[in-house]
């Protein structure tokens, strides 16, 4: 009977020890599914390009994988390419971590595409001072669309940015459905007031702040968030991402496509050294790829291909800076519609600095050629006239000079002249000398 007691106390016991097992793992499976893990920040900042896409697909994996609490990008951008957009929204509305699209810091701008990334956050949020929306399509090189073609292009970005804003209610619709057709733009304040975003933040921390506690559906369920005193992590640019996104400045790409044409044409009229062709070839490679990337417009661009033919065919034939000034206008020109959109346009300070540059450059090497072209021949026949040679056979009609070292034929101009004397050479006829004799001063 005893013997029964006690195993029935230890049984108890078990079932005690287990029970408490059972509540830690319960506790803390749920402390778990309470405290995820940290926020990482991503920094959108400049057009729409590959990289940059690539660079916020890379942090949204990386904060799935890390189960993050959230994933904040801070964005401010003029805009960029549709395709380009259209794929990163697609990754961003499939995230299985809350995105949160902060349009910061203070005077940032969602621009254009920046409108679409902005709404395809599960949550978005704009820093005091920044604007939203201007979102009408153009053309890869940044003009206005043929009209049929842009009615075309409006209506499917219309029904995009329609999906995108379709739960954040009527108001925000319609909002963007205007920043489409009518190029809408909006502040901050308004922006929250017609409901395009959720909140307006200060800054990173009161973000965060005002967040908490916050309830949005991701990847189809409801998660509450809990952001407050989460520690940031920011997800930087690698090293080739920071590199490729710094070429995509468009003064930068006028500066190295300058730098690439003038180092190729000094190669051209220098060989041999192959220094300079190495880095313009370089540069122009850099060039082409922020041109690219950037949509340039080629009509820009012949523009600035032409100013380098006229500066080169001013220093061929000298036009005594004719050609050299048209190709100045002709390369202002240029990179003046280069990007010709307001967010990627080429400051006014750089391109005349190129210019003037580039034109005095071009300058310089004309005034150099002219010199040349006016300076008495050095060598060959043409070198000797002016020379002072020794006759070595009397000069009667022709005899015999010694000029620079040799015995030429040579005619007098002045006479007879006899073996001893000190003629100056005055011409030639094929490898004939004229002569006269030198005056002797008493």
């Amino acid at each position: 009977m005893k013997q029964r007691k006690m195993g029935t106390r230890a049984n108890l016991w078990l079932l005690a020890l287990l029970a408490a097992q059972l509540a830690m793992a319960l506790l803390f499976g749920q402390a778990n599914a309470q405290a995820p893990g940290a926020v990482k920040l991503a920094t959108f900042k400049g057009p729409v390009t590959p990289v940059l896409a690539e660079y916020i697909d890379r942090a949204i994996s990386a904060a799935e994988a890390t189960g993050a609490a959230a994933l904040v990008i801070e964005l401010d951008t003029p805009g960029g390419s549709v395709d380009i957009t259209k794929a990163l929204t697609q990754r961003m509305t499939s995230a299985t971590v809350p995105v949160i699209v902060y349009v910061a810091p203070r005077g940032a701008h969602a621009g254009s595409a920046g409108t679409f990334i902005t709404l395809a956050g599960h949550v978005a949020a704009m820093a005091p001072g920044s604007s939203i929306g201007a979102a009408s399509p153009v053309s890869s090189e940044g003009g206005e669309l043929p009209e049929t073609l842009k009615t075309k292009e409006t209506n499917i970005l219309v029904a995009d940015i329609k999906n995108l804003a379709a739960r954040r209610g009527e108001k925000a619709v319609a909002w963007a459905e205007k920043a489409v057709s009518e190029a809408a733009a909006a502040t901050a304040d308004e922006a929250l007031a017609l409901g395009v975003i959720d909140v307006v933040a200060d800054d990173l921390p009161d973000l965060l702040r005002q967040l908490d506690g916050r309830t949005i559906t991701v990847a189809g369920k409801e998660i509450t968030l809990q952001l407050s005193d989460r520690p940031i992590e920011p997800v930087p640019l690698s090293a080739i991402e920071n590199f490729l996104n710094t070429l995509t400045n468009p003064a930068l790409a006028a500066i190295l496509l300058t730098i690439g044409l003038n180092a190729i044409l000094f190669e051209l009229s220098n060989p041999g050294g192959y220094v300079a062709g190495v880095i313009g070839v370089i540069c122009l490679l850099l060039a082409f790829y922020a041109l690219g990337t950037l949509n340039a417009n080629w009509v820009g661009l012949g523009c600035v291909g032409l100013a380098f033919v006229l500066f080169v065919v001013d220093i061929k034939a000298p036009t005594h800076g004719v050609l050299t000034f048209g190709g100045i206008v002709s390369f202002i020109l240029g990179t003046f519609i280069l990007f010709n959109t307001s967010e990627l346009e080429v400051p006014w300070v750089t391109i005349i600095a190129l210019a003037l540059a580039t034109g005095g450059f071009f300058a310089f090497a004309i005034s150099k050629a002219l010199a040349i072209q006016r300076r008495q021949p050095t060598t060959g026949m043409e070198g000797m006239i002016g020379q002072t040679a020794e006759v070595r056979k009397a000069l009667e009609l022709v005899g015999k000079v010694l000029a620079a070292g040799e015995l030429w034929t040579a005619e007098s101009e002045s006479g007879p002249i006899a073996v001893g004397e000190r003629v100056v050479i005055t011409g030639h006829e094929g490898f004939r000398l004229r002569v006269r004799k030198m005056i002797r001063e008493a």
